[in-house]
């Protein structure tokens, strides 16, 4: 069986590393992803494919919003920001992660 170069994430994940991406401030979404790359040590690599609808459904959510702007290099870009909801959110999730992993590893040390 081939290894993976690159873990795919576990659902649920992606929207927390995308509300603790935009903690850092408004990101337009190739800069959420690039963030993601880079704190997790260039590691996890998010797919347009899963992010534009992380985003979307974040955004309907009521977790981030989004507002038109322009990118570094002048191009026209939606940029999120995370709300109250979404810190809120974020923290819950942070705490379910952590009990998550916490489990897991309790799991793979027997």
């Amino acid at each position: 069986m081939a290894k993976s170069a690159t873990p795919t994430l576990l659902q649920g994940t992606l929207d927390l590393l995308i509300l603790h991406a935009l903690q850092r401030g408004a990101m337009h979404g190739y800069a959420i992803a690039q963030t993601i790359h880079l704190l997790s040590d260039e590691v996890l690599k998010v797919e347009e494919g899963s992010l534009y609808p992380a985003l979307y459904r974040l955004e309907l959510d009521g977790s981030i919003s989004a507002q038109w702007g322009l990118s570094e290099n002048n191009r026209k870009a939606k940029f999120y920001s995370i709300t109250k909801r979404g810190a809120k959110l974020l923290v819950e999730q942070q705490e379910t992660w952590s009990r998550l992993s916490d489990a897991v590893q309790k799991v793979l040390a027997r």
